[in-house]
Parts: C-alpha cells; structure tokens; sequence
C-alpha cells in the first residue's frame, strides 16, 4: 500500500462527511418548514454511507480489507410527520392542525458534532501520511 492510496481513503471520508454536515445543515434549516414543493411538510434526510474496496484482487490481506466511503443515496426519514395544533397557522387543516417536519435539533446537532470529528480525524491521518513521506524523503538524502 502506498500513501496515496492511504490519502484515497481519508479524502473519500473527508466527502462523505461534507455531506452529511451538508445534509444535517439542510435538517436544521428547514426544521420549521411546512410546506414544500412536493406538498407537505419537510422530510428529514440522511445520507447514506457505502464501503468501497480499494485493494486489488491479488492484493495483500491488509490491502483487501481496506475500504473508502461513498455517499451512494440521500434517503428521505421515513418517520410521520410531528402534529401540533396550531389553528391560525396558514398551514392548519380543517380541525386547527399542522404537520411539522420530523427534525429533531438534538438528534441534528448530534450529527454534527460526529462528523466534524470524523471530518478531524481524516484531516489527521492526511496530515500524519504527509509527516511521514516528509521523512521518508529525509532519509533519502
């Protein structure tokens, strides 16, 4: 393995986790939004991680069990709508009531804190490949 391939893997996680913040940030933001384009209220989205090899077939152990991440689908929360009754609310029904998205702002902030520390610890292991190829060019001299 080389460190390219090693810096193939902490930018794919560095992707991946720009976009759940992206996707998180979009939660937050609409956390109040009633009405959409498609009719109803927002539904909370997630991003939806797969691994990817990275080893080649005839790879070394090591190498065949290393992955990178890809975001492969934005998947809408599958969980109803939050009813409250709010009768002079633009968006209420005929019985005073109003669908609000399903985004809960711990839950959200939650997110964030895990991915910008996974957003961390990539920036970490690019960082310490660098310091080593850094050294490795040190020695050859």
């Amino acid at each position: 393995m080389d460190f390219g391939e090693i810096m193939d893997i902490a930018t794919s996680g560095l992707r991946a986790q720009r976009a759940r913040m992206t996707v998180t940030a979009s939660n937050i933001a609409n956390a109040q939004t009633t009405r959409t384009e498609e009719g109803g209220p927002y539904r909370r989205r997630d991003p939806v991680f797969e691994a990817q090899q990275v080893g080649k077939p005839f790879s070394s152990q090591l190498e065949q069990k290393l992955r990178s991440v890809e975001v492969t689908r934005i998947q809408e929360d599958s969980r109803e709508p939050v009813t409250r009754y709010m009768p002079h609310h633009p968006d209420a029904d005929e019985e005073g009531y109003v669908d609000f998205p399903n985004v809960n702002l711990v839950e959200e902030q939650a997110n964030l804190v895990s991915s910008s520390r996974s957003f961390q610890a990539n920036l970490l292991v690019m960082s310490k490949v660098r310091s080593m190829a850094e050294a490795l060019m040190r020695v050859g001299q």
